[in-house]
């Protein structure tokens, strides 16, 4: 065998694997754009009307009963299922773009809110320090399920919410789902303040001393030299919270906002489908987190610090 077999080895399934992974992501994708296209983009008249399938379910169920009395009839309850499916997947393509929005701003706020507070936990006084601490704590070891419903129906914020000017018209989400974002931008921050803390550790003590030494304020070499780093290390962490908002937005449902688990139980209540509605939303789910997995894979690959953490290296 010669040395550049041995170098490279074979990697004929897992390109193949990658290969299925990458066309079955492109045709979730494209088929979830194209369904937010038609539903909020196209003029009235232009493709099908909003909130109606591509193919019709009527179509798919007939073509069920023809199979009925023949050999093929155990693939009419195939085509039965398929035709939920795709009745339901208007309503659920929906329901997918308020659980993205949801995840999305609540990791992006949450932060914003985290940095301050793993700084503080690694380099604040002892004051800011045990109050940083006390905040993470508690948010940690509450359920995030209770954390919603203190929020939702405990402080009524959706009271005060729904008297802001524009809350609920348009494009803008109604109380609930401000509610929801609130709720998880709390929970994320100090989950993520966590992830973030373990990564400013990480951090040779030495870099902030050098950042001192050539003029730079405190503040400075945090900003530019401690966090810099630390933020890269911090990027598995943060895509494990990502997925962990990803899955636990579902319970966004339970103070009725309408997101992808809310709409495929009222569709299932409705239908009493509850098995096959919520495999597909299992797979609506499991598409979601593949994606986001693979987007921090290659995030993280491109903000690796060269020569630490790389496979092979010494």
């Amino acid at each position: 065998m010669s040395d550049e077999q041995i170098a490279r080895p074979s990697v004929g399934l897992p390109s193949r694997g990658r290969t299925i992974g990458l066309l079955a992501a492109a045709v979730f994708w494209g088929w979830l754009l194209a369904r937010w296209a038609n539903d909020w983009l196209l003029p009235p008249g232009v493709g099908v009307p909003r909130g109606q399938p591509f193919v019709s379910p009527a179509a798919i169920e007939a073509a069920g009963e023809d199979l009925a009395g023949t050999a093929l009839a155990p693939l009419a309850g195939v085509l039965d299922a398929v035709a939920l499916a795709v009745a339901s997947l208007p309503s659920l393509a929906a329901g997918a773009w308020l659980t993205l929005v949801l995840t999305v701003s609540s990791i992006a706020l949450g932060f914003v809110l985290a940095v301050p507070i793993s700084v503080l936990r690694v380099y604040g006084d002892r004051t800011t320090r045990w109050l940083a601490l006390a905040y993470t704590e508690l948010i940690r070891g509450t359920p995030l399920l209770a954390q919603l419903f203190v929020l939702f129906f405990g402080l009524g914020l959706t009271r005060y919410i729904r008297a802001v000017p524009g809350v609920g018209q348009g494009f803008v989400p109604d109380q609930a789902v401000w509610v929801a974002i609130i709720g998880f931008v709390i929970n994320s921050s100090a989950y993520q303040s966590e992830y973030l803390r373990s990564a400013l550790v990480s951090v040779d003590p030495g870099q902030l001393t050098a950042a001192r030494s050539i003029g730079l304020s405190r503040v400075g070499g945090l900003r530019y030299v401690v966090l810099p780093q630390a933020l890269r290390f911090a990027i598995p962490g943060w895509t494990n919270e990502l997925v962990y908002l990803l899955k636990y937005s579902s319970l966004a449902a339970f103070i009725t906002v309408p997101e992808l688990f809310f709409r495929s139980n009222a569709i299932a209540s409705r239908t009493f489908q509850y098995t096959r509605l919520f495999t597909l939303v299992a797979l609506f789910y499991l598409a979601l987190v593949i994606s986001a997995s693979t987007l921090m894979g290659v995030v993280e690959e491109r903000t690796a610090i060269p020569g630490l953490g790389v496979r092979g290296s010494t």
